[in-house]
């Protein structure tokens, strides 16, 4: 007899703004677990987290803000001021990252994990490590609204954030699948997610 089915590895991406979470809910609405890079280095930049010892020591004390959490704004103005801080801070976290991500695919048995992974496309490795690469791709202006809404940032802001992420055009370049999410309705991209599951697991 043939053994149980084992599900899926995707790799979800796309850029700030773009929707990628809204879509990611919808894929585990579908059944998917999900495993979020982005939550996984918040915990680890929480109060109490274990990647803060390592940050203080290597970006000072100061990094650490007074509710005990990283200091993301004074982290994100040191590394628009130095590139060598993002790589620095890079280097800390992302071994910490890839270690919890691999716990939490592997808790998930046989079901299909869907790993948010906001640099995929910057990361080589990502792409042996998945099945599918699904990228959530928009317009820069829309990008640029949805966060000034959302965040509050002003503009250039936003667009010096966009500036450091991958390219639209290197994210479509690895994907299996674009879901180009610019004007569409909640219930419009849902349906787009569903059929995607369904083409994939058939």
């Amino acid at each position: 007899m043939a053994g149980p089915k084992i599900g899926l590895r995707i790799g979800l991406t796309g850029g700030i703004g773009s929707g990628k979470s809204t879509v990611a809910q919808a894929l585990v609405d579908c059944g998917a677990v999900l495993v979020d890079a982005d939550a996984i280095s918040r915990t680890l930049t929480a109060p109490g987290g274990a990647a803060l010892p390592a940050l203080a020591a290597e970006f000072g004390p100061d990094i650490v803000g007074p509710d005990g959490a990283l200091d993301r704004d004074r982290m994100r103005a040191l590394a628009f001021a130095d590139p060598g801080a993002k790589t620095r801070l890079e280097r800390i976290l992302h071994p910490m990252i890839g270690e919890r991500t691999r716990v939490q695919a592997a808790a998930a048995g046989d079901r299909t994990v869907v790993f948010d992974v906001p640099l995929l496309a910057e990361s080589a490795h990502w792409r042996a490590r998945v099945d599918r690469v699904l990228v959530v791709d928009c317009s820069e202006d829309t990008q640029v609204r949805r966060v000034m809404s959302r965040n509050g940032w002003d503009e250039p802001a936003v667009r010096r954030v966009i500036a450091q992420q991958a390219s639209r055009e290197r994210r479509r370049a690895i994907a299996d699948a674009v879901i180009f999410n610019d004007g569409l309705a909640l219930d419009a991209l849902n349906a787009e997610v569903h059929a995607l599951w369904a083409h994939w697991h058939r």
